[in-house]
């Protein structure tokens, strides 16, 4: 098990490999936006499954959100998170070089996590996805993902804190005041229509 801290993570990222972290559901992988294609091959994933954009605070991703979900985007933002909530929303047009989606959305989420955090208040936003290979529920222990990525370099210093275990609630933003439940989680999001 090859562990760094922050600052070797951050070597790590810039050289274009991806780095497992904890969060406070499941163990992420992440890399840095402008070498996503690396998760979907770690990972064996398929590319039409969008990855999600990590950040240390909501306002590292303000600039990635479409003028029209900004206001919706902040409000929401500042009752959930830091926590296990992901809100799709359109891409600003400036940002679209990173997508992962065909329909020029992206999932973002602010981990209540203080390593998670910590490391992306180093990195910046990063592309994330679970620490698993696809099709495969995957571990949730440290030895346990090092195994299944032996090649992958691990965030710093274990045990990690602790963590759901269950995978973040997923919003869709349809239009101003208009949220939709992709996917149930720990989060029960009151704004949903």
């Amino acid at each position: 098990m090859d562990l760094v801290d922050c600052k070797s993570a951050l070597k790590t990222l810039k050289s274009g490999l991806p780095i497992i972290f904890p969060t406070d559901t499941l163990p992420a992988i992440g890399c840095l936006p402008k070498f996503s294609n690396i998760i979907y091959e770690f990972k064996k994933r398929d590319r039409g499954k969008p990855l999600i954009l990590m950040g240390s605070e909501h306002k590292q991703l303000i600039d990635y959100v479409h003028e029209s979900a900004k206001e919706d985007y902040e409000n929401i933002a500042s009752k959930y998170w830091p926590g296990a909530l992901t809100m799709v929303v359109p891409a600003s047009e400036k940002q679209t070089t990173i997508l992962t989606s065909n329909d020029l959305t992206l999932g973002l989420r602010i981990p209540n996590s203080y390593m998670a955090k910590s490391l992306m208040r180093e990195t910046g936003p990063l592309l994330t996805s679970s620490a698993n290979i696809s099709g495969f529920k995957g571990s949730i222990t440290v030895e346990g993902i090092a195994l299944d990525f032996p090649s992958v370099k691990i965030l710093g210093p274990i045990p990690w804190e602790k963590r759901s275990g269950k995978a973040s609630t997923i919003i869709f933003w349809k239009k101003s005041g208009d949220w939709r439940l992709i996917r149930e989680g720990e989060v029960l999001v009151r704004e949903l229509h």
